[in-house]
């Protein structure tokens, strides 16, 4: 038997065996959290407008994780516009390594965004972000989902204009 490109084994992940560990309400999740992943004690908002409207913020604490998303068995946060994917995007809380100005390091939980291969992409500050990939998000960072007019503004519960780390004394688990 000759080794042609159809008759090559194909040795890529299928995701059937993480299909047992990783489903919700009967739903498999296409997220996986990394190892990195905390909850944040700084309390995090997504503040959603609708053109000149405010509409009610949305938690973003006692997770580290929260998935948006139009199928409401599982997503942690519902974004129901059709140009929307079921699973869209997740907003994860990772504990990274940073450079203090006095040149020592430190740890800080900072938020990030991943768009899980979606139909209509997500937006971070009206730019296109690639599937599969994290992007750090800084506050007052906007963040919009496939073609829907609604846009998300993150901030924290104690935004302030020049206080942009959480810093993370020693690490808990």
């Amino acid at each position: 038997m000759v080794n042609t490109p159809e008759n090559k084994p194909n040795y890529s992940l299928s995701g059937k065996l993480a299909e047992d560990t990783n489903t919700f309400n009967g739903v498999v999740i296409k997220y996986t959290e990394p190892p990195e992943a905390k909850i944040p004690k700084r309390r995090w908002r997504l503040y959603p407008f609708k053109g000149e409207e405010t509409l009610p913020h949305l938690s973003l604490k006692n997770q580290s994780a929260f998935l948006l998303g139009r199928d409401r068995r599982i997503a942690d946060l519902p974004i129901d516009h059709p140009s929307c994917s079921k699973q869209h995007a997740v907003i994860q809380f990772r504990l990274v390594s940073y450079k203090k100005e006095d040149g020592s390091s430190g740890k800080r939980i900072r938020p990030y965004l991943i768009d899980l291969e979606s139909a209509n992409g997500t937006f971070l500050n009206n730019k296109p972000i690639e599937p599969k990939r994290y992007y750090e998000l800084l506050e007052k960072d906007v963040i919009k989902f496939g073609f829907s007019s609604r846009e998300y503004v993150i901030l924290h519960e104690d935004y302030k204009e020049d206080d942009d780390t959480q810093e993370v004394e020693k690490e808990s688990s």
